[in-house]
């Protein structure tokens, strides 16, 4: 049996009538940018997210450029200030901040959630310090009350990286209206993903939201007026249109891979395996399926011969890369030790029983 780690091929052909409808309507409409398809997208994303404004722009990574820089064109931040950030986290994260002059400053997970490990955080705190930024890596809510605390104890900006976490909720509310402002990606392959790079971001600022929408917009909020000195990074019609109809079929997605993933912590065997732990169901989506294994290379391997496809995320951590060689030296041994065990298993809305079942037992038999 062959199990694909993600087939975007079957995830696009499960709503393909209603993506090929809405492509058809943007391309019959002769009106291919800045459009109604991005308003109503805007619109319902806004809405289901639980913020005043959802801004699209062309993908994750701008979005969280454009959330700094905005920052920094409102005054709130200058060059030179600091940002705590995870240090297990997607590149992209990273380079968001150093993209603006901004200093990262690196804060080790939490190995029981692989998320930021909120005890760390405030002797992290200096002068310099201006935000805090969360990621809901792998799907999972990254968000304490203390970091809110935090937040408000040193007058910080909370800014979430919820490109893996769309749907996600905690206490009531989703990941990306949690804190100050948020970053989402649409790349095809997260939970909701456009047919290309698609991003956005979400917020109640409406200084904040306005600085995004032009900079994002060759820096101009009327044609031909240039108020910055910005970019050309805008969703385009098309990408808004499909995504406005997997958008109606999110939360019905993210429940099939609750399924997938509870079927995997129940069925999972293996003493070698180290599983999410997961306290609260409702603060995860997995949009990964993350496992630890101190043989990692040699069950992949393993899985591999089994037609089993799997992922890493991620080989090599942002402090050892050599974009960021000045870091190549910092111990952090958690961080290390994760991408050094991590493994991400076959995570689809479209994954069979079948499966899903022979994943389990692949694993179980491996010694």
């Amino acid at each position: 049996m062959n199990v694909p780690f993600l087939s975007l091929k079957d995830v696009t052909t499960k709503y393909q009538n209603e993506i090929h409808e809405a492509a058809l309507r943007v391309i019959d409409s002769g009106w291919y940018l800045q459009g109604v398809e991005n308003d109503r997208f805007e619109s319902d994303y806004a809405k289901y997210i639980g913020t005043k404004y959802c801004v699209g722009c062309a993908n994750g990574l701008d979005a969280l450029i454009w959330i700094f820089r905005a920052y920094i064109e409102l005054g709130v931040m200058k060059p030179g200030d600091e940002i705590i950030v995870p240090a297990n986290t997607y590149i992209a994260t990273i380079l968001a901040i150093t993209e603006n002059g901004l200093v990262p400053v690196l804060v080790e997970p939490d190995i029981n959630t692989l998320q930021i490990d909120d005890r760390l955080i405030e002797e992290k705190i200096t002068s310099k310090t201006r935000a805090i930024t969360i990621v809901h890596l792998y799907g999972r809510c990254a968000y304490t009350n203390k970091i809110g605390e935090l937040c408000k104890k040193y007058n910080l900006k909370l800014i979430e990286d919820n490109a893996q976490a769309h749907g996600c909720v905690f206490e009531g509310k989703k990941t990306g209206s949690l804190g100050d402002a948020a970053g989402h990606s649409f790349y095809p392959g997260k939970n909701l993903g456009a047919l290309g790079d698609a991003g956005g971001v979400t917020t109640n600022d409406d200084a904040l939201a306005k600085a995004i929408r032009s900079l994002a917009n060759y820096g101009s909020a009327k044609k031909y007026v240039f108020q910055y000195t910005g970019r050309n990074s805008r969703l385009d019609e098309i990408q808004a249109a499909i995504l406005d109809v997997k958008l109606k079929h999110l939360d019905e997605d993210i429940e099939l891979r609750k399924s997938v993933a509870r079927r995997y912590i129940d069925g999972i065997k293996n003493p070698k395996i180290t599983l999410p732990q997961i306290p609260d169901w409702k603060q995860h989506v997995f949009h990964i399926f993350p496992i630890l294994c101190e043989k990692r290379d040699e069950l992949q391997k393993y899985l591999e011969s089994k037609e089993i496809g799997t992922n890493i995320h991620y080989p090599i951590p942002p402090h050892k890369q050599e974009c960021y060689k000045e870091w190549n030296n910092i111990i952090l041994p958690v961080t290390d030790r994760i991408h050094r065990e991590e493994l991400s298993l076959p995570m689809s809305p479209c994954l069979t029983d079948e499966q899903v079942e022979y994943v389990i037992s692949a694993i179980n038999e491996w010694n």
